[in-house]
């Protein structure tokens, strides 16, 4: 294995290229410590301990270090592992080990994450925002289970007072705004309507 390039990568951090392929980042001093040089060979012995004692013991920290300031989904965790530029079996070993303690477990995340938020947004938008957070669709709805279903169109009063906004009193023009406010929080339009109008007919 034959150490390529090396580059600069943020503050006294290096991207080591082996065979003109990207294969970790190291420190400064790292690079002095096993001898690291472009244009020379890079053992097996070293390399083996950089991957499995140096880049290992780092990305298992990093994920605790991550983990102590807030709560992560798994997604989450890898994608700070990837931009941290950690080589791909290296993430996962390192996820491996947090997840064997429970430190990271989606469902868990989705039911605390539910539990925090259902009394203020609808079902739809709180799955929404689960998944952009890396959560299967799968794994939101098995946490869903676990809970009392909430009733949205009361949830929607609830709304609509915080905003000061009263259906019975307002011009078409206001429930117009009403409507689209509701549901761009990700309530049905019958459900909206059903608030709105009681049920007549709705916006669409």
């Amino acid at each position: 294995m034959t150490v390529t390039k090396i580059e600069a990568f943020g503050k006294n951090r290096y991207r080591i290229y082996i065979d003109e392929r990207r294969a970790f980042v190291l420190y400064k001093g790292e690079l002095s410590r096993y001898k690291i040089r472009e244009g020379e060979v890079l053992g097996e012995e070293s390399y083996r301990e950089i991957v499995d004692s140096v880049l290992v013991k780092r990305a298992k920290l990093r994920c605790m270090n991550l983990l102590k300031s807030m709560d992560r989904t798994e997604w989450q965790l890898r994608q700070k592992l990837e931009q941290g530029e950690y080589p791909q079996d290296i993430i996962d070993t390192a996820v491996a080990y947090v997840k064997s303690y429970g430190y990271v477990d989606d469902i868990s995340y989705a039911s605390r994450y539910i539990d925090s938020r259902q009394q203020s947004r609808s079902r739809r938008q709180i799955i929404c925002e689960l998944q952009q957070k890396g959560i299967e669709k799968d794994v939101i709805l098995a946490a869903y289970e676990e809970k009392e279903p909430v009733d949205e169109c009361a949830l929607i009063y609830r709304l609509l007072e915080k905003k000061h906004m009263e259906p019975r009193a307002a011009t078409p023009k206001e429930k117009q705004k009403m409507y689209m406010f509701l549901m761009r929080k990700g309530f049905s339009s019958s459900e909206v309507s059903k608030v709105l109008r009681g049920g007549e007919y709705d916006f669409c």
